[in-house]
Order: structure tokens, then sequence, then C-alpha cells
């Protein structure tokens, strides 16, 4: 086990290259299943979500070929097995997209549910409500496996009763073999959707409509290898925002693609936050304490509910009350118990959170909840005066590349230490 240690009061100053998108490279490494045949993988982050991903498609007979730290070859051609058991689903929530991308293959799959992060009821109603109208029956047997199989996947209108990311992301991958033409209606919208379409699309798919909320999928017979490049990482990129902003720092961060971070731009600016775009990076400059503001998250283009940890570390800070509104999860307000250790003043009532800026935050024994409420703690240790340790930092690692090692770069004074494994003493009295 390990924990990190921020000591507080550094600005972040220089500059940071940002990884590969998560939300993409989860659903894309899946989708390689639907190739049998090799595919090289380039941008790829090393987060342990890709980790778990990648230890899944080997035990079921993936070969992997490490060309690089970024890039990875995968071949998908001696894939044996349709079934993914709990022992490999247990900490990982987007292993519910080899559902669609067996399914699309063999026409069967059998996948235990999945874990990760938990902040609230994540149904699978309409991934399901997908797979049935592609002709598939599913069950979900008492041990929760989820059985999925069908004689030949057929092209349907498939309209999402709500916007679903992973529910459009599975219909996607079941449907671009299915026979003849499906149509997603209130499909998500998010980057990681069109650079999923994309990947299809160069292993030989028809996929037309990605990044608007009708998505249309002409299924082929057959798909072949291909190489592709994952997007950067929206969030990743937001979060280093909001820490350059929070610490007073000045950071350049680098390749991204400006017109993903807008929604969080807006509301830096409307912080008071200084912000100047370039082709593929974003410079970020403190304007001192920042200003209040109102958020509410909500599917993309709105401000994305991955954001709004962070940004409650920065509103904690500034100068009047703020209100943060969650339009996406339940129970996302789990972490605000440890800022308020830290002295932040923050009220939660359902889905929204009322914020009063105080003028600094104390260090602390804090913990993460969850991956994006571990970026908060960080961003909160780097703004506090003292020395912050975060436990539980296994959430932090499923999403940042080298999070200790970026910020350190930027003048952060921060270190992951061992926790010693407690021993116990038999009692033999």
């Amino acid at each position: 086990m390990e924990k990190i240690v921020v000591n507080g009061g550094n600005p972040l100053r220089g500059e940071v290259e940002i990884s590969g998108a998560k939300n993409a490279v989860v659903a894309i490494l899946p989708a390689t299943i639907l190739a049998q045949d090799i595919c090289r993988i380039e941008n790829i982050p090393n987060i342990s979500d890709v980790t778990m991903m990648l230890t899944i498609l080997h035990k079921m007979g993936a070969g992997i070929k490490t060309i690089n730290k970024s890039t990875l070859e995968i071949d998908t051609t001696h894939i044996n097995s349709y079934v993914v058991s709990h022992d490999l689903t247990t900490h990982l929530r987007a292993s519910y997209y080899l559902i669609g991308a067996l399914l699309g293959r063999y026409n069967c799959a059998r996948v235990a549910m999945p874990g990760g992060c938990n902040f609230g009821v994540r149904p699978i109603d309409q991934h399901i409500k997908g797979f049935e109208l592609l002709g598939a029956s599913v069950s979900i047997e008492e041990n929760a496996m989820v059985d999925a199989r069908a004689e030949k996947l057929i092209g349907s209108p498939v309209y999402l009763d709500v916007v679903s990311v992973g529910a459009t992301i599975n219909v996607m991958l079941a449907a671009v073999k299915a026979r003849g033409l499906t149509v997603i209606e209130n499909a998500a919208k998010e980057p990681h959707i069109v650079d999923l379409a994309n990947f299809l699309n160069s292993m030989g798919a028809d996929v037309r409509g990605a990044g608007t909320d009708v998505i249309k999928i002409r299924g082929v017979e057959q798909l072949h290898g291909c190489t592709y490049s994952i997007i950067p990482d929206q969030i990743e990129a937001g979060t280093y925002m909001v820490a350059a902003a929070a610490t007073g720092g000045e950071v350049l961060i680098k390749n991204i693609i400006p017109k993903h971070l807008e929604s969080i731009s807006a509301k830096l600016l409307e912080c008071g936050v200084d912000i100047k775009e370039f082709d593929d990076s974003i410079l970020v400059k403190s304007n001192g304490r920042p200003l209040r503001c109102n958020i509410k998250t909500m599917p993309h283009p709105g401000f994305p509910t991955d954001m709004q940890t962070q940004m409650a570390v920065l509103l904690s800070l500034a100068d009047g009350t703020s209100i943060i509104s969650e339009g996406v999860w339940d129970n996302r307000f789990r972490y605000v118990d440890q800022l308020v250790r830290m002295g932040a003043s923050i009220k939660v009532d359902g889905k929204v959170a009322v914020i009063q800026g105080v003028e600094k935050l104390k260090s602390a024994p804090i913990k993460a909840d969850d991956l994006r409420a571990g970026a908060a703690m960080l961003i909160a240790g780097l703004v506090a005066k003292g020395a912050t340790e975060i436990e539980n930092v296994v959430y932090i690692d499923r999403g940042y590349e080298d999070v200790v090692e970026k910020l350190s770069f930027l003048g952060a004074d921060i270190s992951r230490v061992e926790v010693p494994t407690p021993q116990v003493v038999a009692n033999i009295s």
C-alpha cells in the first residue's frame, strides 16, 4: 500500500504534457476484439485501468506486444473465450464494454458485472435494451454474470431513454458487424465517443454521426487491424488547469485539444483566471484569489461531471458563495467530508453543494473516495499549508499517469510513501 504526501503552498509553474484519454482507451482496447487482427495503439496512458483491461485481454488469449511506453500492438486473432469472470472485473467499471465487443464478434458474451468507483447506482438497463433491440437475449444470473447471446445481430433503431456514455459505446461495439443499419438516438456526444467511432472506422467499420445525438452504423462483414492514436485526456488537462489556478501558478498544458476544454475554460475565466489557447496547448495563469461561480454538471458539451470535484477545491478558496449542482450522478459529493476536515465550508443537500469560500485550507490526513475525488484531494493538498497525507491512492492511479512526477516537475513538494502492512499478532495466551 502507498500514500501520497504533499507539502502545500508552492505555486505550480512550468509545462506539463497530457497523456492519452482514459475514457477513450478503456473503450478502444475492448474494441480490438472485433478486428481479429493486429492493432497498433499509440498514446496509451500508463494507468491501472489500462493495466487491468490488458490483463483481461491477455487472459482471453490476446497477444500484447510493448513497442514503447505509450504504444502497444494487440493481436486478438487467437482470443479463445467469450467469458470474463468476477476476479477480472472487480476494479474496472469499463469491463462492461467487453459485453458489446464479444457479442459483436461471437454473438455471445458472459461478463461479470463491473466494479470501479462507487458514487451511485450504475444500472446497465440501457445497455441491455440496446443489445435486445439488436436481436440478443440478455439475462443477469444469480452470480451477477451478464449473459448475452444471439443467433445473428440485426441492425435496428435504438432510442436511449437517458443519455448514457456507456450504453452508447456498448451498442456501437455490438452493432458494427450486425447485419443492416443501426441508428442510435439520444446518443452521448463526449469526445471519447468520437474517438471510438474514428477507431472503429479505421478498422473498416461504417460509423457516422458520432459527436451528435444520432449515430448511424451500417454493419460490415469483417474488420481488420489498424494503427491509431488515442486523443488527449480532457479530464487530466482540466485537472492541471484547476491545480494551476488554485495554487496561484502559471502552467502551459501541452498535447491537448482546446475545443474539448471549452466548458472548463469558460468556468475558469468566470473565476477570474487568465486562459490563453494555442493550437494544441493552453496557458493557465492565476490572477489572485478566484471569484465565485455556479456550476451545473451535464452531459457533453456541458460541464463534465468528472471535473466538479476539482472545481469544488478552487471554489472553496473563492471570494463569495458558489453553488455546484450535480446533474449526472447520485452520491458524488462524498468527498466533501474530506475538504471540510481541511477547513472548507461546504453544505450538501442532495445533488447540490453550497460552498462559502475561505481564505485558506489546512493540511489533514485525507483519503480518495474515488478517482476524481482523489484528484480533488491532490489539489487540496497542493494549496493547504503543511503536510497533507492522502490514502487510497489506488483510485488516483486509475486515471492519472505519473501524477506525482508531473506535479513535482511543476514545482510541487510531493512524494509517494510506502505504508507498512499492519502485522497481525496471534493471541497465544
